[in-house]
């Protein structure tokens, strides 16, 4: 690493930037009133009601099994005398359902706006679902919440790709009545993605690929497949290669041979074919979990009330459901490089024993099922030696763990990596590194217990591959920015440090707002694409090589600024023209690229801002006013 020094300098600064701009268009950390009312203004209605003419047409039950009856009510009303009510509600599923694929564009992001009201003790929950390309329905949970007065769900994002379909936004839970008032989905502002700040990939192309996870969702909208295109040669598959994902049920019982079961691809095709078409290396995660694997998968016929199978039943289960999973991507994807693949994933507690026996984690359960079939942890070296059968030629086999740095699970990985090390079953540990950076000096893990897990793998003469990376802090504000900054900025300090032994580092998601941990802003993006301090803390004062030139895929252009006037420099960096160049000058700048037709600069002010010799207002410019305002570099260093 170069420049450190420079770097650690640059990160408090720029988190005292990003306090002020970290969301310009209001979908992350501080956003002013100002900057909110311009991002609404962007904004296109898709449909709207306030349910006053009594139309409850646009909203249907959920299925013909589903009985509930909508209608126009006056029990209850946020503005106006009507509300849609669903009443005669008999399970938690059921509930109002409203279609987005006949209204809303594919590759297109939306806010789904409702008011909600049920039953005090009643949570409600608004969910997303769509079919896959097999016809195989998916649900994800948006928000929820319970309350005996109105709840507002605001700015749930929705998005879906064109080879989806049947996507439907629905409200459950409980069976009492469910109350919906002031509805709206709305198109959500295209912002495009920042093209002229460093490439992550390329920034550590010497030393490991950068990679990220994704979901079908997540990946929707065009900007989200441009920072990946941007930033990451790696690509993990979010849930859609986890075994609740692809196992085929309904295929396995038709067929009637329990022991072969079968699997389909369907649910992971938006990913792969991404991946596929813009030749994106893929880590396959995971074949072997306690968790979202069916309980069914361990029962006799595959049937919810059947009996557990014995431990032969079950390993041969086992073997022909990992022989069918790589046969299956190496028929549809024979060009993706699955250039590793998790085997076996958290079987270990953070004391070092097997997780207690019990049903399966599908329903939250820490509990394993596959200890309970086995009793213990020895069902870890058949997967291994099954998926060393059957893997593709090049794909390293990984263990993969959270909590890797707790001592007691750290010896029992220790353990278990040199016995399957021995038999040639295995290739890598895989660091999930869920991290949480709290004030910087109370971090868990601290950056020294986690070098000390990081030597204690690197030394086993295995892979090691940090597998799903984040680290959170407490809250937005301008100190927790920086001490996250610093504490990404020690991780990649030691990830170059045993860069030797380290092939991949990859984030789990890609930015803050779709991240499995949002409240506590984890990653290096905004939810408005924009680069966070912890992004500038671990690319800047390093070399690399510039990064090829490609074609994004298509989406709005990013604002354009005019042609340098024939003005002279009155101050460096003066964007906002009063005599100073500081942290105000960052701010309108950064304002004026993201949305040029709610914030002006003057003619003067772009000639005084135009400081990286890039022909024109753009990022790197705000990158270097900053460095000015810190006093990091002089104006002579720029002239």
């Amino acid at each position: 690493m170069k420049n450190l020094l420079v770097k650690k300098a640059v990160t408090g600064f720029l988190a005292a930037s990003m306090f002020c701009t970290a969301s310009v268009s209001g979908f992350a950390g501080v956003a002013t009133p100002e900057l909110m009312k311009a991002a609404a203004e962007e904004q296109k209605v898709i449909y709207s009601t306030d349910f006053e003419d009594q139309d409850v047409s646009a909203f249907d039950k959920r299925g013909e099994n589903d009985t509930t009856v909508l209608s126009a009510s006056t029990d209850y009303a946020t503005s106006g005398e009507y509300s849609l009510c669903a009443s005669g509600r008999t399970e938690s599923w059921n509930g109002p359902a409203f279609r987005l694929d006949d209204k809303c564009e594919p590759g297109t992001e939306y806010y789904v706006n409702a008011k909600v009201r049920g039953k005090y003790y009643s949570q409600i929950t608004c969910s997303y679902q769509y079919s896959d390309s097999s016809g195989d329905p998916h649900y994800v949970n948006l928000t929820n919440g319970s309350s005996g007065d109105w709840l507002e769900f605001k700015n749930l994002k929705v998005s879906f790709s064109d080879d989806v379909k049947d996507v439907f936004v629905y409200f459950e839970g409980g069976s009492d009545d469910i109350y919906i008032d002031d509805f709206s989905v709305v198109e959500a502002p295209v912002i495009p993605i920042e093209e002229d700040i460093p490439s992550l990939k390329n920034v550590y192309a010497d030393y490991f690929k950068v990679g990220t996870a994704t979901t079908t969702m997540e990946l929707a909208p065009k900007s989200t497949k441009n920072l990946i295109l941007k930033h990451c040669n790696s690509l993990t598959l979010g849930n859609e290669l986890k075994p609740d994902a692809i196992i085929d049920r309904e295929a396995t019982i038709e067929s009637g041979d329990f022991d072969n079961p079968l699997v389909n691809l369907s649910s992971a095709r938006t990913i792969l074919n991404f991946a596929k078409a813009n030749n994106i290396p893929v880590r396959g995660h995971v074949l072997v979990w306690h968790s979202q694997t069916p309980d069914w998968f361990f029962k006799e016929e595959f049937s919810d009330d059947g009996e557990w199978v014995s431990k032969d039943t079950m390993l041969k289960r086992m073997e022909n459901y990992i022989k069918n999973v790589f046969a299956a991507l190496e028929e549809e994807y024979p060009t993706v490089d699955f250039y590793a693949y998790d085997v076996v994933n958290e079987a270990w507690t953070d004391q070092g024993t097997p997780r207690q026996p019990g049903q399966q984690g599908s329903s939250g359960s820490e509990q394993s099922a596959w200890v309970k079939v086995f009793g213990d942890n020895s069902f870890i070296d058949y997967a291994f030696e099954y998926a060393r059968k059957y893997a593709p030629e090049g794909t390293k086999l990984f263990y993969n763990d959270y909590n890797e740095y707790m001592t007691g699970k750290m010896d029992a990985i220790v353990d278990m990596a040199n016995r399957l090390k021995e038999k040639g079953l295995i290739d890598g540990i895989g660091m999930q590194s869920h991290l949480d950076v709290r004030q910087g000096n109370d971090a868990f893990p601290s950056i020294q217990m986690y070098e000390n897990a990081l030597k204690t793998y690197t030394s086993l003469g295995l892979d090691v591959q940090i597998t799903e990376l984040d680290a959170t802090i407490q809250n937005n504000s301008e100190a927790s920015f920086k001490a996250q900054a610093d504490y990404y900025s020690d991780l990649f300090d030691l990830y170059v440090k045993y860069a030797d032994k380290i092939s991949a580092v990859v984030f789990w998601g890609t930015k803050d707002d779709t991240s499995w941990r949002s409240t506590q802003y984890p990653l290096f993006f905004n939810g408005d694409y924009t680069a966070k301090p912890c992004f500038y803390s671990i690319v800047d004062g390093i070399e690399y090589v510039d990064p090829p030139v490609t074609e994004p895929i298509t989406t709005t252009p990013a604002p354009t600024t005019p042609t340098k006037p024939s003005l002279e420099v009155v101050k460096m960096g003066d964007a906002n023209c009063d005599g100073e160049t500081d942290i105000a000058d960052v701010v309108i700048a950064k304002c004026y690229l993201i949305n040029p037709s709610a914030y002006s600069i003057t003619e003067q002010g772009i000639v005084n801002a135009d400081v990286a010799g890039t022909q024109g207002l753009d990022v790197q410019d705000t990158i270097a006013i900053q460095k000015l305002a810190l006093k990091i570099i002089s104006e002579s260093e720029l002239a």
